[in-house]
């Protein structure tokens, strides 16, 4: 039997109902199922179903955790579940089945969250839209000839849609926050080190890459990264824990903050009049609330950043590409990825490990020269994305950058790219829309998108926050104190 107001309650609403024994976890189930069915064959979010597993888990019984009988799906990226294939949008993984469950994934189990089913990702999560060849693209339910964003789109777009209410992401330079404001959704990046990152992995992208679920309440992350956070073994980064549960903190006022706002892009790009709009809008109704807002950066070089994040991109790719031998059996072919990650690998080969330390020392850089500006300020606004969410297909290479790839890729040209000119054309291109999420990746420090603004067309755009690396509470008090005065729970798609 339908359950038609299933996507009236966040996960912790739904889990309550359950608890009260209001409804079974197997009738949520199937109720997400049939959402599924419906919507997915139009948005293409979900490339993996788990429809046994989670009937199976549900009637095996499941922990009594903070999300019992809930569902809840993963990204098809780093989030590993032993005995379902991983392809992480690449057709060398397509039919690569894990054999152990990553320590997140457990922890997710732990909640008494029924996981059903996986999430489309581009290739290797390296674009901010998610368009794979191998799985085609995934819509967004606020307008389906535009992104989701990426590289947790999929995640984002089921969320947004009413599959599920949370669903699990990574975010390596902005693959949480990007989706969320292209959805619509509350997304939060935590600090480096707060999630685990085991038992394979002690860091991912120079530990840039941190993992988490985007919601549509605040409540339901807080309530997750309460049931996550913490090391696990052989944790290359222990960091100190929360002072109280963040559920605890949603409760407490945020007190008098200091924030900056700024709304220029780190690269001299353009940035969209909504963009700006939405940060403005959000600065007055800041102000409303008691806090203290100035326009103020902090004094870093934008495209130096950008350069080292390439660089970073460069090294981790080709390395990637290598581990496919590991898959296949033998070395990869160029035919194995797509042409844009068979050419950022070529380019990991040509500059030099002299290159890559210099680029990972202004991270360092950029975290000591925030560590100050905090020091001045309890938070730092932006906005999420430069641009309202793209076209799909927007953001495609033009015919002569794929017939320049293809040649460099048939013939090995990389070292041609590298005194051409092109990666900084390339670091432009690829940063241009989402120049401002990737700051807190190469410092580490916890950062959110909050769903305060649509554009006129009706498409979401979030605003950026970034907190004193640990210091997510401040930014779930804060986040919780703008939910309460900008409500955007019942904003909805159209023609759900």
């Amino acid at each position: 039997m339908p359950f038609k107001e299933y996507d009236q309650y966040d996960a912790l609403g739904l889990a309550e109902l359950v608890r009260k024994k209001k409804i079974k976890p197997l009738e949520l189930l199937e109720e997400a199922i049939r959402r599924v069915e419906r919507l997915n064959p139009t948005l293409n979010a979900v490339i993996t179903p788990m429809y046994d597993h989670a009937r199976r888990a549900v009637k095996e019984g499941l922990p009594k955790g903070p999300f019992h009988g809930v569902p809840l799906m993963l990204k098809d990226l780093l989030a590993v579940y032993a005995g379902v294939p991983m392809a992480s949008g690449c057709k060398a993984y397509r039919n690569f089945v894990p054999e152990q469950d990553s320590e997140l994934v457990r922890r997710f189990k732990h909640t008494g969250a029924v996981i059903m089913g996986k999430t489309n990702t581009p290739e290797f999560g390296l674009l901010a839209v998610t368009e794979p060849k191998l799985f085609g693209p995934t819509r967004n339910p606020w307008n389906t000839d535009h992104t989701p964003g990426g590289s947790s789109g999929g995640s984002a777009a089921a969320i947004a849609s009413g599959m599920v209410p949370f669903a699990s992401g990574g975010d390596g330079g902005g693959s949480i926050r990007i989706p969320s404001s292209c959805c619509g959704l509350f997304g939060l990046k935590p600090s480096r080190g707060r999630n685990p990152m085991g038992p394979e992995y002690g860091e991912i992208w120079q530990g840039a890459v941190v993992e988490h679920v985007l919601t549509r309440s605040v409540r339901d992350s807080a309530a997750m990264l309460d049931a996550t956070q913490g090391p696990d073994v052989g944790a290359p980064y222990i960091i100190p824990p929360p002072e109280r549960s963040y559920m605890q903190e949603l409760k407490q006022k945020p007190g008098k903050l200091k924030i900056a706002f700024n709304t220029r892009s780190p690269i001299g790009t353009d940035v969209h009049p909504e963009c700006v709009r939405a940060v403005e809008d959000a600065a007055r109704l800041l102000e409303e609330m008691g806090h203290i807002v100035e326009e103020a950066e902090p004094e870093i070089d934008g495209w130096k950043l950008a350069m080292s994040y390439m660089m970073m991109y460069f090294g981790e790719v080709a390395t990637e590409i290598d581990k496919i031998k590991t898959v296949l059996g033998r070395k990869a072919k160029r035919t194995d990825v797509e042409p844009i990650t068979w050419t950022l690998g070529l380019l990991g080969r040509v500059f030099t490990a002299a290159d890559f330390v210099q680029a990972i020392n202004e991270w360092h850089r950029a975290a000591r020269i925030m560590g100050v500006f905090h020091e001045k300020y309890d938070v730092y606004m932006t906005p999420t994305m430069a641009y309202p969410p793209v076209r799909i297909g927007e953001l495609d290479p033009k015919p002569a950058e794929k017939a320049l790839m293809s040649v460099v890729n048939r013939f090995g040209l990389g070292k041609l790219l590298k005194v051409s000119g092109i990666v900084e054309q390339l670091a432009e291109s690829s940063l241009e829309k989402v120049p401002f999420t990737q700051l807190a990746n190469f410092t580490g420090q916890p950062a959110m998108s909050v769903p305060l603004h649509w554009t006129a067309e009706g498409l979401p755009s979030g605003v950026h926050f970034i907190g004193r690396f640990g210091d997510e509470a401040t930014l779930f008090r804060l986040a919780a104190q703008l939910e309460k005065a900008n409500p955007w729970f019942d904003m909805r798609p159209p023609n759900r």
